[in-house]
């Protein structure tokens, strides 16, 4: 332990050694004027004035930023982030793996970049905060991740994962959806349809607010195929629960919520629809690459698409030619036809969704999985 003279004369020593380290910096001696201030910040760590040490790291990181060796700078950044994150600071180590992230993504280091912004979102999640100061940073943070890793080949399907885990965090959409869900889920149990059905409609309401508020996370995006491949995802997600909850009300077999259950599904319709227009309008980009997910998610939505429409008892449109219409590249409508979800399609069209039932009791059916051994006879 420090009494208070021994305090005074450690302030005074790490005081002197960034006013050395300052001059050296003015002169040009940016690597010297670093040692100096990490020395400074070892005092003032000694000391446990983690303000200071938070200022000084700042610093550090801002004059590393300016190397001309770029590959030197990153590793001397890594290797500060490495002491921080020794010392547990996770506000300073969230910070500096912010500008860890920034000077990566200028290299085009997308994987580095990626794994830095990711971190450094988890490090401020982690911290204590009653008024939630932290969920819009780290979402921003989330989101420029997943954009980052988009741009690999290892790991695209981590940068959307990541894309809607931003939208999702910042409209809390995460813990609210997957608490209702549990309560929908009993109340359908339970053979409360009604009040399986409206819980359901509240999910998918937290999807349609993502939605709507995606802008906010996403106006300085240069990746705009990405921003439609999220939209797109939360499109989908809410015309499941819709979907769920007008199937809800059909299980009841009550004549009264006949109106109810066409509104749900033609509301579905739109939503899938809408789905399906944006990742057509990413396949026919030419900056990204399609994924086999990507496939597996727009003949899903198809899928789902055949089962409204059998659903209502009516087809305002075939929902294979509204999936290949405007897609001229020869290999993608290899990959969609070769898709499970597409050659179910295939069958409820041809012989009818009664005959394909059991089909689909095998299949894996997103958020329908959960409710569909309950729900699936009375899809017709």
């Amino acid at each position: 332990m420090y009494n208070n003279h021994d305090k005074e004369e450690l302030e005074i020593e790490a005081l002197n050694l960034i006013d050395r380290a300052d001059e050296l910096l003015v002169q040009g001696k940016g690597k010297q004027a670093i040692d100096l201030y990490e020395k400074a910040a070892q005092k003032y760590l000694d000391l446990g004035s983690y303000l200071k040490l938070d200022q000084l790291y700042i610093k550090i990181a801002s004059i590393i930023s300016k190397f001309k060796n770029n590959i030197q700078a990153i590793y001397r950044l890594k290797s500060i982030v490495r002491k921080t994150e020794e010392l547990d600071l996770k506000e300073i180590s969230a910070k500096l793996l912010t500008k860890l992230g920034d000077l990566s993504y200028r290299m085009k280091d997308y994987e580095t970049a990626g794994e830095a912004w990711k971190k450094a979102a988890n490090y401020f999640l982690k911290l204590d905060s009653e008024d939630d100061y932290y969920i819009g940073p780290s979402a921003k943070l989330l989101l420029k991740a997943g954009e980052a890793l988009e741009r690999t080949k290892t790991n695209k399907n981590e940068g959307e994962r990541l894309m809607l885990k931003a939208i999702m965090l910042v409209n809390k959409v995460d813990e609210l959806y997957k608490t209702e869900e549990k309560r929908a889920l009993k109340l359908l149990n339970l053979e409360d349809y009604n009040a399986a059905a409206n819980k359901y409609i509240t999910i998918s309401n937290y999807f349609q607010e993502a939605s709507n508020n995606i802008d906010q996370l996403t106006d300085k995006s240069d990746r705009i195929e990405i921003i439609k491949n999220a939209k797109s995802r939360l499109l989908h997600l809410q015309a499941e629960y819709v979907l769920v909850a007008a199937l809800c009300l059909r299980a009841s077999k009550k004549r009264e919520f006949n109106p109810k259950i066409k509104e749900l599904g033609q509301k579905a319709l739109q939503l899938l629809k809408k789905s399906v227009d944006l990742l057509k309008s990413v396949f026919n980009s030419d900056e990204v690459e399609k994924d086999n997910e990507d496939v597996l998610r727009i003949t899903f939505d198809t899928l789902l698409i055949s089962i409204v429409n059998e659903m209502l008892g009516q087809k305002e449109f075939n929902p294979i030619e509204y999936l290949l219409l405007d897609i001229n590249n020869k290999k993608l409508i290899k990959k969609i036809k070769e898709s499970t979800f597409y050659k179910l399609t295939e069958r409820i069209e041809k012989l009818g969704l009664q005959d394909t039932l059991k089909m689909l009791t095998e299949a894996h059916l997103g958020h329908l999985n959960k409710v569909k051994n309950t729900l699936i006879p009375y899809f017709t």
